[in-house]
């Protein structure tokens, strides 16, 4: 029987913890208990929780309890419920007598879900986590937009399906993630208290759950590590997720040292004639071609099934007149992230990776590895 619980909450509340929920339960589960929430009232507070086995996260949010007590119940189902309500409405959350639902009331609304025994809720047990240290969740944000959309999403290569964060010998925090056709890298100045910072790869899942609960605040994110788990705070929220086991690859080696050519471009232009020029490559990979010398950029495509295009830019370089094909879509995750006016691309030999990089922000650098086209 579940413990008894009588509370009353505002939609407001209640709605921004469960809609943080979804992303962590699944849909779909074998193991039903896995599709419900935990949820705890005590004191003058009501402790939520969801879990997938990998992922933990906990909301703690203001009721008033009439009741303390405890139960589990539909995770989605209770969320596209209080969606719905009115705006502003209160909710009142009672327990049955024989503890088998969970009673909703609003306004005239009344809803009965069905629970689950508190005791199949499986509690993700936090183990020592000796690296806690603070940083600006703007600054988070950062390292993750940067680097999130190169991350891998092949699952027989398991350790790129997430990003890697490690601190380099002169003294950043450094993030990079990649998916063996591009890399992204991007770095912050080394928070305080990181001595014994551990290299670890943060699953696509819990990057994906991490910004969705930093974007909506201004103030520090903590972080707790230790070589297998990761615990962010991040103000009333917690969330908990193991860590990518596996060696991340020695990526450095597959950042050109000797590109001498240098060309600058101006972002916009460049990303919306890639987007025009990719329409007619029909081919799955929108493969486009670009060919640059001293004063211009051509940028082509053709297919036997569309036709051609080309269009040109002005551009500076330094360097002989270099041809190399790329994925349009690849360009474009690139071109999002420069937020100065021009980019930077340095360029080797044929068939060389090229480097990308901000025309001003030198805290980031991208490669694209070139394609035949």
């Amino acid at each position: 029987m579940q413990e008894a619980l009588h509370i009353v909450l505002e939609k407001t509340h209640l709605m921004k913890a469960l809609s943080h929920c979804q992303g962590v339960v699944e849909r779909r589960n074998t193991v039903p208990i896995l599709g419900h929430v935990l949820l705890e009232a005590q004191g003058n507070t009501l402790k939520i929780t969801a879990t997938d086995l990998e992922i933990s996260y906990i909301e703690t949010l203001p009721a008033h309890i009439k009741a303390p007590g405890s139960t589990t119940v539909s995770a989605h189902l209770l969320f596209e419920v209080v969606r719905k309500l009115r705006e502003g409405s209160e909710i009142e959350l009672k327990i049955s007598e024989n503890g088998d639902f969970l009673h909703l009331n609003s306004g005239k609304s009344t809803y009965n879900f069905a629970c689950l025994p508190i005791v199949d809720f499986p509690v993700m047990t936090t183990e020592d986590l000796p690296c806690t240290f603070k940083i600006h969740a703007a600054e988070l944000s950062r390292l993750i937009d940067k680097t999130r959309f190169s991350m891998s999403t092949e699952e027989t290569r398991y350790y790129l399906n997430g990003i890697f964060f490690h601190k380099t010998e002169d003294g950043f925090l450094r993030a990079v993630a990649t998916d063996g056709l591009r890399l992204a890298q991007a770095q912050m100045e080394l928070p305080a208290n990181t001595p014994n910072l551990p290299e670890v790869i943060i699953s696509r899942k819990t990057i994906h759950e991490i910004r969705k609960l930093i974007d909506e605040v201004p103030e520090e994110v903590t972080i707790s590590l230790s070589e297998n788990q990761v615990r962010f705070v991040v103000g009333s929220s917690i969330l908990v997720s193991r860590l990518i086991e596996g060696k991340f690859p020695d990526y450095e080696k597959v950042i050109p040292l000797d590109n001498n050519k240098t060309l600058e471009v101006d972002v916009k232009a460049f990303a919306e004639a890639i987007d025009r020029i990719s329409i007619m490559s029909t081919d799955k990979l929108r493969p486009v071609k670009i060919r640059v010398d001293r004063s211009a950029m051509a940028i082509s495509a053709r297919s036997t099934d569309t036709g051609n295009a080309i269009e040109e830019l002005e551009v500076k370089y330094t360097g002989e007149t270099a041809d190399f094909g790329f994925n349009a879509r690849y360009i474009l995750d690139v071109t999002q992230q420069i937020s100065s006016e021009f980019l930077h691309l340095f360029i080797g030999e044929e068939d060389q990776a090229i480097i990308v990089k901000d025309g001003v922000d030198t805290s980031a650098l991208y490669v694209l590895m070139p394609m035949r086209v």
